[in-house]
């Protein structure tokens, strides 16, 4: 009798789990295939690498919603149609990856050997110095540049931060950071290179590549897709 009632009672909490509602941003969040870059002129993306490179990662803006999309070939940017930075296009799903957009940096995990080394993403809408960018794991403070800052985590891995406002950094070089702690507001500071206001997000490990161990940027798209979820879930 008491097997039965164990087992009713697990099969109506797994039931009441599965029908959990849920929340709108869930239900509004939507995206493109890893390596799909869009527009289709922006370069060649690593098409059907869904791998996680970053496993339970923190989604790197605190809050969400935030959108990944091209900053380049986006309304209002250098090679994207006429318009406003601000244009709601560039706020809304879904999202779109990257990585590997054409750039001129030599990329061992792109198809064309060059590109884009991380992703870009924007905060919930176009204002500047609103939105925290977040420590995504536990780990050190390695590098702060003129418009970058390097965590190292715990991991191994490097992740890059760049374009925050560095008048209102959170953090020191070899400071140690707690997962989820901000590390700065979301901004356009490029040194003297104009820039949208976005955050460029990438990660650094030592993987094997064309049977080489190298330490390389590594397509990050669908481990923030995954850290996305956890946090829409508000369990990030």
């Amino acid at each position: 009798m008491k097997t039965l009632l164990a087992i009713t009672i697990l099969l109506f909490l797994s039931a009441c789990t599965h029908n959990k509602k849920l929340s709108k941003e869930e239900k509004a969040f939507k995206y493109t295939p890893a390596g799909v870059l869009v527009p289709s002129n922006s370069g060649r993306g690593r098409v059907g690498d869904n791998y996680i490179y970053a496993p339970n990662i923190r989604f790197p803006i605190e809050e969400a919603p935030a959108y990944i999309n091209s900053q380049v070939y986006g309304v209002g940017g250098m090679h994207g149609k006429r318009g406003s930075l601000c244009s709601k296009e560039n706020y809304q799903y879904p999202w779109h990856d990257n990585y590997c957009e054409k750039r001129p940096w030599g990329m061992p995990m792109c198809p064309s050997g060059k590109g884009h080394q991380g992703v870009d993403i924007r905060g919930a809408t176009c204002e500047d110095k609103k939105y925290h960018a977040v420590a995504v794991e536990d780990g050190v403070i390695s590098y702060i540049g003129k418009y970058s800052v390097s965590l190292r985590g715990k991991t191994g891995r490097t992740y890059r931060y760049l374009h925050l406002d560095f008048k209102t950094l959170q953090v020191r070089r070899g400071q140690r950071v707690r997962r989820g702690q901000r590390i700065g507001l979301v901004s356009n500071n490029f040194g003297n290179t104009k820039t949208t206001i976005h955050l460029h997000f990438d990660v650094k490990e030592t993987i094997v590549v064309n049977g080489y161990s190298q330490k390389v940027f590594v397509p990050i798209y669908s481990s923030l897709v995954d850290a996305y979820k956890r946090l829409l879930k508000g369990k990030p």
